[in-house]
């Protein structure tokens, strides 16, 4: 998802028009019917591409309160992975309800700007599992709620062209790379990003983690001592893969467009892109639970961050009973099965994750299988940068010849630096 500015089209409702380049504001409801009503005025940042949803979802809110108030709602474009920085830039100025990437929670909390979920708040922990679920986990901090999980769907899998595979072929990534090579096609994933290479250093056995200032990251990608398998043993393997003629580290956009173009036929990626992925390969789409990766001649399970999308509201509203309220409705199980229905989105409420069409979808399958091998994102900041360019350069292919000790070394030091957001 990224941060956008769009030309929001001119609405009209009773009589209301305005626009402005990143927000529309609207009236749901008509004040001029209601005017012994109380308005309230409700901002919600929401990424481009879900807003159309936003505003059937809004429109229905305020016909299930319309004996209760006026609601004027307005939708700015905000990205789920710039939210945070935008908060903290301002958080008095910040929207009333946002979206967000659950590895942004905990730096949120630190810093006082969620408000505390106080309305029902059993209720939404008993619809997602209770408080042992990585659901809830994800959304509390010190033993209390502070946002309201949205989706299970951030995390990642394998996506393959059943023209080019069996199911067999893509438990491996030598066998995946073997059949993309003899095909003339492309397999994909993005070593540009901290947030897939990760499946490697976790398969061996290395640890990334948040220290409980929240601005600290522990990291042991560089240990030279651990068994079976040292940091420089992962960076191989992953040299390995990307010599294979086959291999191209893409980012998001980049894998979309390789499947459009066909150049693509396997990739890891996120629930976010299946709906066109299906789109692309028709009756070949499939998915899978990551393969496994070669490390010093054995094979090991690719692991991953399992995440959640988060919806916070702001400490600051004037309008917090309304905002829990929405936040709760847009969270509920018939929205989030409209979420399903509208993007592929996997629910996070039991009750519509057990629904017979979710069940279905190649997608939540393979989300399924891979969440045994998953775990809760919990990084600092330093940790993006620091891998991000660890990635890209053993996406080169390491064509200086560097040593890779002194590779991780400086890599790893990078990510336990603290963070400047304190």
């Amino acid at each position: 998802m990224k941060k956008s500015n769009i030309k929001a089209a001119v609405r009209r409702f009773c009589g209301i028009v305005l626009a402005s380049a990143v927000s529309v504001p609207f009236f749901a409801g008509c004040a001029s019917e209601n005017d012994k009503l109380p308005e309230v005025r409700l901002s919600l940042w929401t990424d481009e591409s879900n807003a159309p949803l936003l505003r059937e979802q809004l429109d229905s809110f305020a016909e299930l309160h319309k004996d209760e108030a006026v609601f004027e709602f307005t939708i700015s474009m905000e990205g789920e992975d710039t939210c945070k920085e935008t908060v903290l830039a301002d958080p008095e100025g910040a929207a009333d309800i946002y979206t967000f990437a659950d590895d942004q929670f905990e730096e949120l909390c630190l810093n006082d700007v969620l408000l505390e979920i106080t309305k029902d708040a059993q209720d939404v922990t008993d619809a997602c599992g209770g408080e042992d679920s990585s659901a809830i986990q994800a959304a509390t901090y010190d033993g209390r709620l502070y946002a309201y999980p949205e989706t299970a769907g951030n995390s990642y899998f394998l996506y393959y062209n059943k023209a080019y595979f069996s199911p067999e072929d893509v438990k491996s990534m030598d066998t995946i790379l073997a059949k993309a090579e003899e095909s003339g096609k492309k397999f994909t994933m993005d070593y540009g990003s901290g947030w897939y290479i990760y499946s490697f250093f976790k398969g061996a056995g290395l640890d990334l983690s948040c220290a409980d200032d929240g601005v600290t990251n522990i990291c042991n990608w560089n240990a030279a001592d651990t068994e079976p398998y040292t940091g420089v043993d992962v960076a191989r393997a992953m040299l390995d893969i990307s010599s294979s003629k086959a291999f191209v580290s893409l980012n998001d956009d980049g894998f979309v467009e390789g499947v459009k173009d066909g150049t693509v036929i396997a990739g890891i990626n996120g629930a976010w892109n299946a709906e066109t992925v299906e789109q692309a390969w028709g009756d070949n789409f499939a998915a899978a639970k990551l393969p496994t990766f070669t490390i010093k001649g054995s094979q090991e399970q690719m692991c991953c961050f399992t995440g959640f999308k988060l919806v916070g509201i702001n400490k600051f509203t004037k309008y917090p009973e309304y905002c829990m309220e929405l936040a709760s409705y847009l969270t509920d199980e018939e929205n989030q099965l409209k979420r399903f229905e509208y993007s592929g989105e996997c629910p996070v409420n039991i009750n519509a994750a057990a629904n017979e069409d979710v069940q279905a979808s190649p997608v939540v399958s393979a989300l399924a299988q891979q969440s045994s091998f998953g775990y809760i994102q919990s990084v600092a900041d330093p940790f993006w940068d620091a891998s991000s360019k660890l990635g890209v350069y053993l996406a080169s292919g390491n064509l200086d010849g560097r040593d890779l000790q002194q590779l991780l070394d400086e890599a790893q030091q990078a990510i336990v630096e603290p963070s400047v957001n304190k």
